[in-house]
């Protein structure tokens, strides 16, 4: 599956976001927009062989850039990670489905309003962190606690921490609030 999000923020500081995505399997190309942290209205074509899904990128591309949007580099996002309390130390299979459902239910969430995108997990020692990257922290921990929330997944055993991705030392708690401790990955 191949992705291009773009951004741009409106002149009262809102930020937008544009979103092309096309999947070989189903031979289908869809385009998302919308305001960040709301959900994006779409538009999909089906049958779309790989030569058309290019020439179709660079439009979208073009576009894109023509209404002022951009792709903001990595380093100029925050990393916002979920992270689950276990009961043992290396997490049972009940935990593996927590870290599938959770990705799963972040993934889709993210992807229709912009927020970000679910880049990897880990099972640390009696803690599974799942990494989103995401251009605005604050969007992303309200969205994280909705969709976690109507997930059904368990609410009492998540902490969640963001930083910038250009400074992974400086961690900041943002869920539960008041901060206790600090949130640390390991």
């Amino acid at each position: 599956m191949s992705i291009t999000v773009m951004y741009r923020r409106d002149s009262r500081g809102v930020l937008h976001f544009r979103e092309a995505m096309y999947d070989v399997d189903s031979q289908e190309f869809m385009l998302t927009q919308g305001k960040v942290g709301n959900m994006g209205t779409s538009s999909a074509s089906a049958g779309v062989d790989e030569a058309a899904a290019e020439k179709r990128f660079a439009a979208f591309a073009a576009k894109s850039a023509e209404l002022g949007y951009a792709e903001i580099a990595a380093e100029e996002q925050f990393w916002v990670v979920a992270q689950y309390a276990l009961k043992s130390a290396e997490g049972t299979e009940r935990d593996r489905y927590l870290e599938y459902k959770a990705r799963t239910a972040l993934a889709s969430y993210f992807s229709w309003r912009g927020l970000g995108s679910v880049e990897e997990s880990e099972f640390a020692p009696g803690k599974l962190n799942i990494f989103t990257l995401v251009p605005d922290a604050p969007r992303a921990v309200k969205g994280m606690l909705v969709v976690l929330r109507d997930a059904n997944l368990d609410f009492t055993k998540l902490s969640i921490g963001s930083a910038p991705v250009a400074d992974t030392s400086s961690w900041k708690r943002r869920h539960p609030l008041p901060a206790k401790s600090p949130f640390t990955l390991d």
